[in-house]
C-alpha cells in the first residue's frame, strides 16, 4: 500500500484535502437556493462520497506488495481488527450525523458561519483529543494557541451572524407596503405540501437563473431567495440554526479521534499480532457507516420531514435529476477530501491535521462570489466578518507550524 512519510508530502495531502472540504458544500447550498429538497441532494451525495472511499482503498490500499507488517486492503478485510473497524464505524456515524446537519444549517445561518463555527468547535474539542492520542508529537506551545484562536472565531462568527441577521431585517421592513410584497414573501404554493422536481428551476443551466435573480444584498433579492429555496427560514428564529450548527460541530469533533483510534490502536484493544487497521481499510468502514446512516435518515425524512420541508418519496427522487450531477460531484469531492485529510494525518498527527478545517476560507469565497453573501450589509458585519476571517487566517497558519512527524517505527509498527 502507498503510505505518506513525509511531513511535506503530509501538508500536500491537506492542501488538497482543504479545497475539495471547502468546495463541496458550496455546492449543496447552491442547490438548497435554486429549490431542490435537501433529501434529494443528500442521498445522491452520500452515493459518491463512498464511491471517493472504495476508489481510494482499492488503488492506494492495494499498491504494492502486501507484507505481514504492512497488509492491503483486501487481505485486512479477512483478519480479527473488529475493535478498530468499531471505532472507525463511529467516526462515520458522527460525521454522517455532522454533515447531515450541516446541510440545513447553512439555509438558517449561512455557508460561511455554519462552516466557521463547526470547524472551530471540531478543532478545539477534537484537535485536543488528537494531541493526547497521537503522543503529543504536535508542538503544545504552538498547538493550543491556535485551538485559543479557533476558539475566538466562533464567538466572532456568532456575532456576524447577529448582526447580518439584523441587516436582513432592516432590509425587508424598508419594503413598500404594497399588499403584492407580502403575498411574494410568502409565497409557499409552489409545493403545495409536497415535492415534485418540476416545482423548481432547472438548476442545470447556472447561467440562466443568474441573469433571473435581483441584485445581491437587496430586500428584492431576499424575498426571491426564499420563494425559490427549499427551506424556508425568514421569521424563524436564528437559535434555530445556532443550535443545529453547534451540534454539527459537536459531531464532526469526534469523526478525527475515533479515526485515530481505529489506525493506531492507543487504547489496545487489537489482540497481540493483529496488524493495525490501515488508513485506507479504516476510511473504508468509516465511510461505509457513514453511508448507511445517510440513506436511514434521508429515505426517513422524504416520508417525514422536518422544518417544514414538503414531504417526497422515493420515486419522486428518481426522477429528480434537476442538479443531480452538482450533488454527485459533491460527494466525490468530499469523499476525496476527508481520505486525503486521514492520509495526511497518519504522516504528521490528526492533531496538525484538523488545519484543514480551515475550510470556511474557501466557503466564505465561494459563499461571496455565488451567493452574495453579505453583499450591501453594514459596516459593522463587515468589521466582524474580517476579523473572523483573520483569526481563522491565523488559527489555521499556528496549527499547520505545529505539525510533527511519526518517526519511522511508529509509521511501521503496525503489529503489537
Amino acid at each position: 500500500m502507498y503510505m505518506v512519510e513525509s511531513k511535506v508530502g503530509a501538508i500536500g495531502c491537506m492542501l488538497l484535502s482543504l479545497f475539495f472540504l471547502g468546495t463541496w458544500p458550496a455546492l449543496l447550498t447552491m442547490l438548497e437556493r435554486r429549490g431542490r429538497l435537501p433529501q434529494h441532494t443528500y442521498l445522491d451525495y452520500s452515493f459518491t462520497n463512498f464511491l471517493g472511499a472504495i476508489i481510494i482503498a482499492v488503488t492506494f490500499g492495494e499498491f504494492g506488495r502486501s507484507t505481514v507488517d504492512k497488509p492491503d486492503f483486501l487481505t485486512q478485510l479477512t483478519q480479527d481488527n473488529w475493535p478498530s473497524i468499531l471505532f472507525a464505524v463511529a467516526g462515520g456515524v458522527v460525521l454522517s450525523l455532522g454533515n447531515l446537519s450541516t446541510q440545513y444549517a447553512w439555509a438558517f445561518v449561512g455557508l460561511s458561519v455554519t462552516e466557521v463555527v463547526t470547524a472551530s468547535i471540531t478543532v478545539v474539542i477534537g484537535t485536543t483529543m488528537n494531541y493526547f492520542l497521537d503522543g503529543k508529537i504536535n508542538r503544545a506551545e504552538i498547538l493550543f494557541p491556535g485551538v485559543g484562536c479557533f476558539l475566538i472565531a466562533v464567538f466572532l462568527a456568532a456575532a456576524v451572524h447577529e448582526s447580518n441577521a439584523a441587516d436582513n431585517k432592516s432590509k425587508l421592513s424598508l419594503l413598500s407596503s404594497d399588499p403584492k410584497d407580502e403575498e411574494r414573501l410568502y409565497d409557499n404554493s409552489m409545493f403545495d405540501g409536497k415535492y415534485t422536481s418540476s416545482a423548481t428551476k432547472d438548476v442545470e443551466d447556472l447561467s440562466t437563473i443568474e441573469e433571473e435573480m435581483p441584485e445581491f444584498g437587496t430586500a428584492d433579492f431576499l424575498i426571491d431567495l426564499e420563494n425559490r429555496r427549499s427551506i424556508k427560514v425568514l421569521g424563524k428564529s436564528t437559535f434555530i440554526g445556532l443550535g443545529i450548527t453547534f451540534f454539527a460541530g459537536a459531531c464532526l469533533s469526534l469523526f478525527s479521534p475515533a479515526f485515530n483510534l481505529a489506525t493506531n490502536d492507543q487504547w489496545h484493544a487489537l489482540k497481540d499480532g493483529v496488524p493495525h487497521l490501515t488508513v485506507y481499510t479504516a476510511f473504508f468502514f468509516f465511510s461505509l457507516s457513514c453511508f448507511i446512516i445517510a440513506m436511514i435518515l434521508n429515505i426517513t425524512f422524504l416520508y417525514r420531514p422536518v422544518l417544514d420541508l414538503p414531504k417526497s418519496s422515493i420515486k419522486a427522487y428518481l426522477s429528480d435529476w434537476n442538479g443531480r450531477k452538482w450533488a454527485l460531484l459533491a460527494g466525490l469531492l468530499c469523499g476525496f477530501g476527508n481520505g486525503l485529510q486521514f492520509m495526511g494525518g497518519q504522516a504528521a498527527g490528526y492533531a496538525a491535521a484538523d488545519a484543514v478545517q480551515a475550510l470556511p476560507l474557501v466557503s466564505t469565497f465561494w459563499g461571496i462570489l455565488l451567493f452574495g453573501e453579505y453583499r450591501r450589509s453594514s459596516r459593522r458585519t463587515y468589521i466582524y466578518l474580517a476579523s473572523m476571517l483573520l483569526m481563522f487566517i491565523v488559527a489555521v497558519s499556528v496549527l499547520m507550524a505545529s505539525a510533527g512527524q511519526r518517526t519511522a517505527e511508529e509509521l511501521q509498527s503496525s503489529t503489537h
